[in-house]
């Protein structure tokens, strides 16, 4: 198989993102930037290249990137070493990427077939069958690249693997049926119910994927919802209150499971090496009581005879 996406990572032996042992591909390209996101580097559709600065040997002691630049202008240093790159002046990392002795550059994203793919997946065949397990895409927006998705996973069905996809349900209806026939699990998030507050801590609304979520439960397809749990965005009562009506009312309670994932702040470093600002900065939580919030919540969606996890096992 010829076709193609854009990776940015692959993990193996992960049991974070559906049930067994999997192995895990996330793909670049996302249409919403959530403040909270921990893979910044996955938002952009393109290969990124990001800076950390920890990393570098200095300007003084080696200079590679400033040698093969053909805008060094563009290569901001501080205090000796590489602080960040004016993308505008230097679209191409590539080289300042190959030359670089330390690692200071991280690459992210790479093109992979299907077949190269599959070598990874048939390497760990044998885990998949004994754990319940099997390959998981995830991004990102996983279903940007929805063709890439449909033939690994059609790839994985002949092989009898196991397939499931993390999405925001965010794109068409024509990229999620492209993969229904072929995906055998999939996992959201109701982030929040207030399409305002969607937009303003998500980037859009929320009337696209709710519509989506209960379109594809109506297709008969298994799906695992979470709830990334948020400190003053939608850990209210009111919020709360209307994820449940939803569930009930318009899933008819036909969800595997709902996954209450309580805030981390994860993937700082990262924004900062794309010199991206991390939008939950200003967000402190004292983890026993904010731990014990979630599990409240839990008990609630419980009492409505939903079943509920604080975390679990497929927890990223």
């Amino acid at each position: 198989m010829t076709c193609s996406g854009i990776v940015f990572n692959v993990q193996r032996y992960t049991i974070h993102d559906g049930p067994g042992l999997r192995t895990e591909f996330f793909l670049k390209g996302c249409p919403l930037h959530c403040r909270w996101c921990s893979n910044p580097e996955s938002w952009n559709p393109n290969i990124q290249y990001g800076v950390y600065r920890s990393k570098c040997i200095g300007r003084d002691k080696c200079g590679a990137c400033i040698d093969v630049c053909e805008h060094p202008e563009g290569l901001i240093f501080k205090k000796d070493k590489l602080d960040r790159i004016d993308y505008s002046l230097v679209p191409d990392c590539k080289p300042l990427y190959d030359e670089c002795p330390s690692d200071c550059l991280k690459q992210w994203g790479r093109e992979m077939t299907v077949d190269e793919c599959m070598k990874t997946v048939m390497a760990d065949k044998d885990y998949y069958e004994q754990s319940g397990g099997g390959v998981t895409v995830s991004g990102g927006e996983p279903l940007l690249q929805s063709e890439f998705v449909a033939k690994l996973f059609e790839a994985c069905h002949k092989e009898g693997v196991q397939t499931c996809c993390e999405t925001t349900f965010h794109v068409g209806w024509d990229a999620i049926e492209r993969v229904l026939p072929v995906t055998d699990i999939f996992i959201t998030d109701i982030k929040t119910m207030d399409t305002e507050v969607h937009k303003e801590y998500i980037g859009a609304g929320n009337e696209v994927i709710l519509d989506h979520i209960k379109r594809v439960v109506d297709a008969g397809a298994d799906l695992i919802v979470r709830i990334p749990v948020i400190p003053g965005v939608n850990d209210d009562e009111k919020n709360i209150s209307a994820t449940a009506d939803f569930i009930l009312n318009e899933l008819g309670n036909r969800i595997q499971i709902l996954q209450l994932l309580s805030f981390m702040r994860l993937g700082v470093e990262k924004y900062q090496s794309l010199g991206m600002p991390y939008g939950m900065r200003g967000i402190k939580v004292e983890r026993k009581a904010f731990q014990k919030h979630v599990e409240d919540i839990a008990e609630y969606f419980a009492s409505r005879g939903i079943r509920c996890r604080v975390g679990s096992n497929d927890e990223k």
